[in-house]
């Protein structure tokens, strides 16, 4: 297996596996997960995740075209679905891939109609319903609900799911999540009195599995739970326990001792009082480490914690080590992650910097080459040193 010398993301896949069974402990009864690998996976890599996720998912989900076709191409076989809308030059490709995307307006629905008939082909979509994010979707009214039964009655296409997206289910006060709840649940009552009745229904994100085990309806759509994180400190996590599944690990490059006064990294932040040993590590925000956690932030060494010193830099970031007097190069970092009884997790970045931790894995850049764990060893790798542009 490759060995990294800079930095490298470990992507414990085990975890996934255990974050799955345990959603899936608390899921009611015939309710199936979809596995949620949009932007490579929050950042983990969809690919690998995918095939560890097929045994425990009844499909995927994902945002654009090109994170669908990236599966099919991959040999991932199970129903897809595109959460975000796509341009209807993509819809060829999808009808024949077998993938589903969101319709929600008369333009989409007559244009998927229209590829499809002329492939002699049925396309399967999901119906988006706007109960509350006002992000995409039908509006859940009666004019939505004319609008979803002339979409549904268009020839070449056959609606297999309906869904919608709870904006505040990661809240303790549920009362807005309960109302769009309501709201869907109205929707799909009188779709049916016209006639209409779509099998898959699905609403429940992350927080909704944790937190609403009776509301799950066919499919639930697990997102950043399955990488081992909840979606805020407001759920109830003792009920559904998640184990993190990425661990961010660099190595010491120089050790240096300062005296009293001297400034470290740009624009003189942070001055030492008194003499210090910094270590320099190779990683910076050009690799996704937070630029905010300037002089916040902490990484692991030796077991101990020590304070990022300074503003972090594009390519690499100094720490205290005055008392980790063993701290030398090739000494391994832990930025996200455990060493002996300590840990960093992602919500800590977050919490240091004003961050958000979805938006930190996310971030994780492909300079950062992934290691996936399986059965506690290194079973694959994935970086991005190796491509090939012949034509330029």
């Amino acid at each position: 297996m490759k060995r990294y010398t800079r930095v490298y993301a470990e992507i414990d896949l085990d975890a996934v596996i255990e974050n799955m069974k345990s959603m899936k402990r608390n899921l009611a009864p015939g309710t199936g997960l979809v596995g949620v690998v949009k932007a490579d996976g929050y950042g983990h890599g969809s690919v690998p995740v995918a095939r560890v996720l097929e045994p425990y998912v009844e499909a995927y989900a994902v945002a654009t075209a090109e994170e669908a076709l990236l599966l099919r191409r991959h040999g991932i076989p199970k129903p897809i679905l595109i959460l975000g809308p796509v341009h209807e030059s993509h819809y060829a490709s999808l009808i024949e891939k077998e993938i589903r995307p969101v319709i929600f307006t008369e333009r989409q629905a007559r244009a998927l109609s229209k590829e499809a008939l002329s492939l002699g082909k049925t396309a399967d979509f999901h119906l988006a319903v706007d109960t509350g994010m006002s992000r995409i979707g039908l509006d859940a009214d009666e004019s939505g609900v004319r609008l979803a039964k002339e979409i549904c009655d268009l020839p070449g296409i056959r609606a297999e799911g309906i869904f919608t997206h709870f904006a505040r289910a990661d809240e303790a006060d549920k009362t807005w999540a309960m109302a769009q709840l309501a709201s869907f649940e109205h929707f799909i009552k009188k779709l049916e009195e016209q006639g209409v009745t779509i099998p898959v229904r699905h609403c429940a994100n992350s927080a909704a599995i944790i937190d609403f085990p009776q509301i799950h309806m066919n499919w639930a759509r697990a997102g950043i739970s399955i990488y081992g994180m909840y979606p805020s400190d407001e759920v109830e996590k003792k009920s559904v326990p998640l184990r993190p599944v990425m661990s961010l690990r660099s190595f010491v490059t120089y050790v240096k001792e300062i005296l009293p006064g001297r400034q470290v990294s740009y624009g003189g932040t942070f001055a030492a009082e008194k003499p210090m040993r910094i270590a320099t590590i190779p990683v910076g925000y050009g690799d996704g480490y937070p630029r905010n956690l300037s002089g916040r932030g902490y990484v692991l060494i030796q077991g101990r914690k020590v304070p990022v010193l300074g503003r972090v830099c594009m390519d690499q970031l100094m720490a205290d080590v005055t008392a980790v007097p063993e701290a030398d190069m090739d000494t391994p970092v832990t930025l996200i992650g455990k060493d002996g009884g300590e840990e960093i997790r992602v919500e800590d970045l977050a919490g240091w910097g004003g961050g958000f931790h979805y938006e930190i894995v996310c971030d994780i850049g492909k300079r950062v080459p992934r290691v996936y764990l399986l059965g506690g060893e290194a079973v694959a790798t994935k970086d991005y040193f190796e491509d090939e542009y012949p034509e330029i």
